[in-house]
This record gives C-alpha cells, structure tokens and sequence, in this order.
C-alpha cells in the first residue's frame, strides 16, 4: 500500500527598482509518502514463459495477517527566484534559491525505526537569457536540487528501505525560435545523479553509482497551413555510470535510458466544422538496457496514436471533448526499465474519452 499527499502553493509578486524590472516567485511545497509491504508467497512451483505462459491450477497462498509499515518520507522545500530584466528588456537574469529538507524513516516489523535521514541543503539556480532578436532567445541554466533516495522493490532482500537523499546536478544552455507560426528550440543539457541496481551477490538494493547523462534535444512545431500543424521532438542521450563501487560497469550505460526517443505528430483542423481537429503521432525508443552489466536489454519500440477533439462552448464556458486511441495497432512491447532491473510492459491499444471546462 503506497500513500501520497503532495502540496505546492505559489505566490508571484512584480516590481521595479530603477531600470530592473522584477517578477519575483515565492514557492513552498511538501510531499509526504507512506509504504507498507506485506505478502505470502506460495511453495508451489511452476516451470513457464512469460511469451508462452502455462494455465495450471495452484494453491493460492493464505494473506498476510497484518501489513507493517516499511518506510514513510517528507520532503519540504521552500524557493524564490526572480526573473530581473534589464538592458530594455534583451536581457533576463534569473537567480533562485531553495532550502529544502528530506526527512526519511525504515522501520522493522515490530514498528521500530531502523534506519532514519534527515538532511537539509541550501540548492542554487542560475539562469541567463539573452534576445538578439524579438523572435530569438539565448539561454543558459544551472540548477542543483535535493531529493528523496529511491525505495527498494518488493522483491529486493531490504524491500521498502528508502536509500539515503542525494543531490542532482543540471547544466543546459540552448537557443529558442519562435515567429510566423512556427515554434522551435535546441538544447544541451548535462544531469549527474545517483543510479541504484540490486547486487546479484546478495540480492540488496543500493544506490552507491552515479550516473552522468549528457544529450541533445530538438523541438520543432510549425503551423503549415491555416488548418494543418505539424510537431516533431528529438532527444539523444549519451549516458554513462562514471562512479561505482565495481570497476567492471563504470563506464557502462546505466539501467532504463533510451540513447534516442522521438516522436511526430501531425494535427488537422476540419473545414466541414469548426473546433472540430484530428490528430495522430508516431512515438518511438531506442532499447534500454536491464542491467548495469549491460548483458541485458529490451529491444526499440514504435507505437502510433490517434485522436479527435472538439472546442466549442457550454452555457458560455470554453469546453474541449477529446477522444484519443493510444498504441492504435496494438503494439506487444515493453516500454521501459525501472533501476531495480523491472522492465514495465506497454500498455496495450486504450480508449480515452475527457471534458475538459475553463472558468
């Protein structure tokens, strides 16, 4: 049983002192989780394939007489920052800063805690824009951040301990265009974070590497014609574990990252009706690999959806009916990999019908 409540009240405030303008962000935010894991596991056993499952009859196992709490976490997190533009407007300076506190617990089956986190940490942001031109941005950002540690899978020696917070670091700078219908940008990026796996040895989950993930990514929407747009995203990851206790994965590719991901999407607008649109994107995903070793992947996947929506008003109220069909050939795949080795598998061919209302 898995429990969350998540909380982000923000507030905004715009000033001028001289020549800066101000746009000043105040942001507070809490998170609190809640894990208890319990299970019998039955003794009968059955050789079978997952691609080519066995029916038999089993015993199922009696349930478990009480579910214990595992593990339980509170993140808080206070932050400001100001977007300070100068220089008429060509140039946004946007420093920040956030304190932010990362409370976790362990506890055994008799209700103790085992093992407890608390750590605080004073994050920085920094970022620059420049405008050459009214259409044209120039960025560039660094942001550091602290954040929960990842909880060990139920199926793990220590299952439901939650690792130790850790701090992630992210530089990026990139270019952004936007002009006569059409909306585009460029960006490069570098993110250093920690990457857990369970140790084959004594089947414990940890999260004692690091991975660094460098890449590329392009977007590009452009309205073609008065009633056809067309959209594309391309993103390029070169990832590696620089750090790890095993000399024989660093230098791998670490657990779950696609090295490319892509999808193009193309949106029609109907003549016969107004507010009448269709839609459809081919998503794609490089393989991932399964484990550190690199021994073991899932292969690439190609999946297509399509869709209709339909804007109009009700009782004066701006209303969308959507209706989508996602993985519309009903593609057999599996779409990515969790760091424990867990690979999750494609949802199949899915009917999704919303209302959505403005006030």
């Amino acid at each position: 049983m898995y429990i969350v409540i998540f909380l982000k009240p923000v507030s905004e405030v715009i000033f001028s002192t001289g020549a800066i303008d101000h746009q000043m962000t105040l942001q507070a935010s809490y998170y609190h989780d809640r894990l208890a894991v319990a299970g019998n596991v039955g003794k009968q056993k059955v050789i079978s394939n997952i691609y080519s499952p066995l029916e038999v009859d089993v015993t199922l196992p009696s349930s478990p007489a009480s579910v214990p709490k595992v593990s339980s976490s509170q993140l808080t997190s206070f932050a400001v920052s100001d977007i300070m533009t100068i220089l008429n407007g060509s140039v946004d300076i946007i420093p920040g800063i956030r304190l932010q506190r990362v409370q976790a617990d362990n506890f055994m089956a008799n209700g103790q805690r085992s093992v407890t986190y608390d750590e605080s940490a004073v994050t920085p942001m920094l970022g620059l824009v420049y405008h050459p031109l009214e259409s044209v941005s120039l960025y560039a950002n660094y942001i550091e951040g602290l954040s929960k540690g990842d909880i060990a899978p139920s199926f793990a020696k220590n299952a439901g301990q939650v690792m130790r917070p850790y701090r992630s670091r992210q530089y990026e700078v990139g270019v952004k265009y936007d002009n006569a219908g059409i909306q585009s940008s460029l960006a490069l990026f570098q993110i250093t974070k920690p990457s857990g796996a369970i140790d084959s040895t004594d089947n414990i989950f940890n999260a004692n590497s690091e991975q660094r993930n460098r890449g590329v990514e392009v977007n590009l929407s452009a309205q073609v014609l008065d009633n056809l747009q067309i959209s594309g995203n391309l993103s390029l990851i070169d990832a590696e574990l620089i750090k790890s206790p095993k000399s024989d994965i660093r230098g791998n590719k670490p657990v779950g990252v696609s090295p490319l991901q892509a999808n193009v999407g193309v949106e029609y607008d109907l003549p016969i009706l107004h507010g009448l649109s269709l839609n459809s994107y081919v998503n794609y995903s490089a393989k991932q690999y399964v484990n550190q070793a690199n021994t073991q992947s899932i292969n690439s996947w190609t999946t297509v959806d399509m869709g209709a929506s339909y804007k109009t008003r009700v009782y004066g109220a701006p209303t969308t009916f959507r209706f989508d069909v996602q993985n519309l050939f009903n593609h057999h795949y599996w779409s990515g990999v969790a760091s424990y080795t867990t690979i999750a598998q494609g949802a199949p061919r899915t009917f999704l019908a919303s209302v959505s209302v403005d006030f």
